[in-house]
């Protein structure tokens, strides 16, 4: 089959699309080229790639004379025949063929008379996709079409799988700077120093699993006479969309705090903000407390926060309380359980943590576990605040193995100093 133009063979034609398919293209150029090309050696009006979905089992257009991008099962139609056995398949008369579909048609208002399917197999074996084309000017495709849509399918696939990757690298890139970025925004709003009060120590920790966290603490120092505020939440998942959720919600107790010093309120105001803005499969835990350092009582809201841990000095045990309600963002309105404030004595420990400490696993699958957490932070009671929740990390993390912690690692421990003499 010659060039009526040039004279050149075929082949020619084709060696100088591989040279061009060799260039580094995008890959809707690479597409364009490829389908350009098949009309061009094929002397066909239209021409299609399909590409395959492995994950989804499909083929999908994302470029085509004359139609838009569209997605159907991989072992569907001509197409998917063409995938599933790897053969080209050649229909000289369409309307004819019961494989046909003449959807594309009715839509379109175009007539396919005959086609050609060629697959596409990239480097080990991969399929890439399906390259179509239609109605050739001598009416229908011979022996030697095919022969030449082979060879240009073989350098195509190869063309196509390396753009694939080279988008895919691309956006992993893009993704891991974005990721990057976003850790750095959430790093930038956690306290840069923790407010000094008289008579106690304050100590927090924050290990995200991933770039970035779903949890996120607070520490602020409430107006005058007001005492401190603590804050502590833990949004459900991982990555951006839960770092922006514990974001907001820390944002929203900062500004509501401007306003009100009743706890009940502000969990109020969040918590319906939340409802509105979260999905329906979406919450955050939270504990929302004041220390009045002076009477040493902490007030204290735990919507599906908990198990939240005290460690009383005088006795040397350790207690867990539960959380007070549900979650934040699950219900309008949070069915209130009024709890007792929690009484600090001298050398007392409270502890709020996520549930990556609780949730540590060793090799078995067995997790750290709440009994565990009161025991280390009992074995360390004596010691400063920032060693005895150091201390409870350096357990969690020998439980484990040393492993990479599966949830967010968060904490504050607040220690009243125990009496001079």
């Amino acid at each position: 089959m010659a060039d009526p133009d040039t004279g050149r063979p075929a082949l020619a034609r084709i060696l100088d699309v591989a040279r061009r398919l060799a260039a580094p293209l995008d890959l809707r150029e690479m597409l364009s080229v490829v389908i350009d090309a098949g009309r061009d050696v094929l002397d066909a009006e239209r021409g299609t790639v399909f590409l395959h979905d492995a994950a989804a089992r499909e083929l999908f257009v994302e470029a085509a004379t004359g139609i838009e991008s569209f997605r159907f099962p991989a072992d569907k139609g001509i197409a998917g025949e063409c995938a599933r056995t790897r053969r080209v398949v050649n229909v000289p008369d369409c309307y004819a063929d019961p494989r046909f579909n003449p959807e594309a048609d009715l839509k379109t208002g175009y007539r396919t008379r005959a086609l050609i399917a060629v697959p596409l197999v990239g480097l080990e074996g991969e399929l890439v996709g399906v390259m179509q084309f239609l109605n050739p000017e001598r009416g229908r495709f011979d022996e030697g079409d095919e022969e030449i849509a082979t060879a240009l399918a073989s350098q195509a696939a190869v063309a196509i799988q390396r753009a694939r990757l080279a988008e895919e690298r691309l956006l992993r890139i893009r993704l891991e700077k974005e990721m990057a970025l976003a850790r750095e925004i959430q790093l930038g709003i956690l306290p840069k120093r923790l407010p000094d009060v008289k008579g106690y120590e304050i100590a927090t920790h924050f290990r995200p699993a991933g770039q970035t966290g779903g949890d996120i603490f607070d520490v602020v120092e409430g107006r005058a006479g007001e005492g401190l505020v603590l804050f502590l939440a833990d949004a459900t998942g991982h990555g951006i969309a839960p770092a922006l959720s514990v974001t907001q919600a820390r944002a929203m107790i900062r500004l509501g705090l401007s306003f009100t010093s009743d706890l009940d309120e502000l969990l109020d105001r969040v918590n319906r903000q939340l409802e509105s803005d979260l999905g329906s499969d979406k919450f955050i835990t939270a504990f929302l407390g004041r220390l009045d350092p002076s009477f040493h009582m902490v007030d204290y809201r735990s919507p599906g926060q908990g198990p939240i841990i005290h460690f009383e000095a005088a006795t040397g045990a350790w207690r867990k309380l539960d959380a007070s309600t549900l979650p934040l963002g699950i219900m309008e309105d949070l069915p209130v359980k009024p709890r007792d404030p929690i009484a600090l004595l001298p050398g007392d420990v409270l502890a709020l943590l996520t549930d990556g400490f609780f949730e540590a696993r060793d090799g078995s699958g067995e997790f750290f576990g709440v009994d565990r957490v009161g025991a280390a932070i009992a074995a360390a009671a004596a010691r400063p605040a920032s060693d005895i929740l150091s201390a409870v990390v350096e357990e969690a993390e020998r439980f484990s193995g040393g492993a990479e912690p599966q949830d967010d690692v968060t904490g504050i421990l607040v220690k009243r100093k125990a009496a001079a003499g």
